[in-house]
């Protein structure tokens, strides 16, 4: 284990899954199965799963634990999987993480508690005890716009000095303040990677502004990925001509969680062949699925996200 979080080193494209259920409303695996084969094929540096876009809300703990047998199953450790770890209590979660690395997750993202009215130095302790008890690499989701909490930056670095499995941090928010994140980490002198979520909103921006990566649904993850990597590669052209070409979607499906869960997800099952066939969040509206629909065609079928688009 020690070694595991030695070498832990996270970059690049990281897709969270959707949660897709059948006619019985229970978890589709095959879906499941589809969406981790198309995003390792379009370049997935790592997978994530039970994420707010997974809508982990809805799931049980027992549906939780089906999600993640499939995944680390038919991942077969060919990228490594994250899985984000919930829950009300120190034990809650524990009992999650647990479960999670018996099954091969090789690294977890703690959600904080759903109590949103603490102060911050109990979201503080809620974590450290959690990542005490654990010998494998730990992220945060500080997710103030979308959970309500978050941890200051110096909250941040006292964190990553007292737990070393806290090796990598899951924002949400404007590039700007991404940015004004990990350059006053770099002050301090902390190594944490910083990944950006918020659908692969300012995508480009974040890279400038120094993310690892980012974290985003699977609907335009092929595009995304290119975009990535044309960045990486210094072709800047290229990335800004493939990001023009997927933002107008990306602001569709990002206007709500509740649009991300019902519109996104529907755009990622058109592209990768599959259809969705039942909601337990927002039901779509004709207007909205015309909407979905024309994205998804101007999109097209799901492809390796190496290709030349531009």
């Amino acid at each position: 284990m020690t070694s595991r979080l030695d070498s832990f080193s996270p970059r690049g494209m990281w897709p969270v899954l959707y949660a897709y259920f059948d006619a019985d409303n229970a978890l589709d695996k095959r879906a499941i199965h589809t969406q981790i084969d198309r995003a390792i094929e379009a370049g997935a540096s790592g997978i994530v799963i039970l994420g707010l876009a997974t809508e982990v809300n809805r799931l049980s703990l027992e549906e939780k634990q089906r999600f993640i047998e499939w995944a680390t199953e038919h991942i077969n450790k060919r990228v490594p999987l994250a899985v984000t770890i919930t829950g009300d209590t120190v034990d809650a979660q524990l009992a999650l993480a647990d479960y999670a690395v018996e099954h091969g997750a090789w690294s977890l993202i703690l959600q904080p508690p759903s109590m949103r009215d603490k102060p911050e130095s109990f979201y503080f302790d809620f974590f450290s005890q959690v990542m005490a008890r654990l010998n494998v690499p730990v992220g945060i989701q500080n997710a103030p716009e979308y959970l309500g909490v978050g941890l200051s930056v110096q909250s941040l670095v006292e964190l990553s000095e007292k737990c070393p499995q806290f090796q990598w941090l899951k924002g949400e928010g404007p590039a700007t303040v991404i940015q004004s994140t990990i350059e006053r980490l770099r002050e301090q002198g902390s190594p944490l990677p910083v990944f950006n979520g918020r659908g692969g909103q300012e995508l480009i921006d974040n890279l400038r502004a120094g993310c690892a990566g980012l974290i985003v649904a699977p609907d335009t993850f092929d595009w995304q990925a290119a975009t990535y990597e044309a960045f990486a590669e210094g072709d800047h052209a290229k990335a800004e001509a493939l990001y023009e070409r997927i933002l107008s979607s990306i602001v569709f499906v990002m206007q709500s969680l509740d649009a991300l869960t019902c519109y996104g997800k529907r755009i990622a099952a058109w592209r990768m062949g599959f259809d969705v066939v039942h909601d337990r969040g927002m039901r779509p509206t004709a207007f909205g699925l015309d909407c979905a629909r024309r994205f998804a065609s101007r999109l097209g079928p799901f492809a390796d996200g190496r290709e030349t688009r531009a």
